[in-house]
C-alpha cells in the first residue's frame, strides 16, 4: 500500500516537473527567415500590451534590408486622435547567420544612454504562405504581435494567427486589437 502511494506521488511529482519544464521552454521560431521576403510593410493586427505602445490605435512596421545584412526598422503608431508617432531603429541577428531571432535597438535617448542594454528580442515564430502574415514574440512571452501585409484580415486568418500564438504558449486573452479606421479621429 505504501509502495503504491509512493509510486503515485512520484508520478504526480514527475508530471508536475514535466509541466513546469514545458511552460518554461522558449517559443519555437521559424528556423530560417528570408529577410528579403520579410522586408516591406507589416500592419499590426493585435499585440500584447506594451508600455511604449500605450497610445497606439494602429501600428505598422516598415523593414528594409541594409547592405550590412541588418534590417532598418521604422515603426509608426497612429493614436486615437489621428496623430502619427514614429520610431526608427535597427534589427540584427542574435546569432550570426540565424535570421529568425533578432535584436532590435531604436534610435532614442534610452539606447544612447545605455548602449547594448536597450535592445529588445524580436523572434519570428510563424510566417504564413507568401510572407503575408506573421507572428512575432519574445522568449518570455510578455510581448506578441500578430502581423499582416494588409491592415485587416479575414476571420479565418485571424483565427489562424491566434491558434499559432496559443500553440506557442502566449496569453491571447489580453491582446489589444487594431482600431478600425472609422474609430480614429480625423485630423483637420
Amino acid at each position: 500500500m505504501c509502495s503504491a502511494a509512493l509510486a503515485a506521488l512520484t508520478v504526480l511529482l514527475m508530471a508536475g516537473c514535466a509541466h513546469t519544464a514545458t511552460t518554461d521552454l522558449q517559443p519555437h521560431t521559424v528556423g530560417n527567415l528570408d529577410l528579403k521576403r520579410y522586408q516591406g510593410t507589416w500592419y499590426e493586427i493585435a499585440r500584447l500590451p506594451m508600455f511604449f505602445q500605450r497610445n497606439c490605435a494602429q501600428s505598422e512596421a516598415h523593414y528594409s534590408l541594409k547592405a550590412d545584412g541588418n534590417v532598418g526598422v521604422v515603426n509608426r503608431c497612429r493614436t486615437a486622435s489621428g496623430e502619427w508617432e514614429e520610431a526608427t531603429g535597427t534589427a540584427s541577428p542574435q546569432v550570426p547567420g540565424k535570421t529568425d531571432k533578432l535584436w532590435v535597438v531604436f534610435d532614442n535617448w534610452f539606447s544612447k544612454l545605455l548602449p547594448g542594454v536597450a535592445k529588445g528580442d524580436y523572434w519570428v515564430l510563424y510566417v504564413g504562405d507568401g510572407y503575408k502574415t506573421a507572428v512575432v514574440g519574445n522568449p518570455d512571452r510578455k510581448y506578441l504581435w500578430l502581423l499582416s501585409r494588409t491592415p485587416t484580415v479575414s476571420e479565418r486568418v485571424r483565427e489562424e494567427l491566434l491558434a499559432k500564438a496559443q500553440q506557442q504558449g502566449y496569453d491571447t486573452t489580453r491582446l489589444i486589437w487594431r482600431t478600425a479606421d472609422k474609430d480614429i479621429a480625423s485630423r483637420p
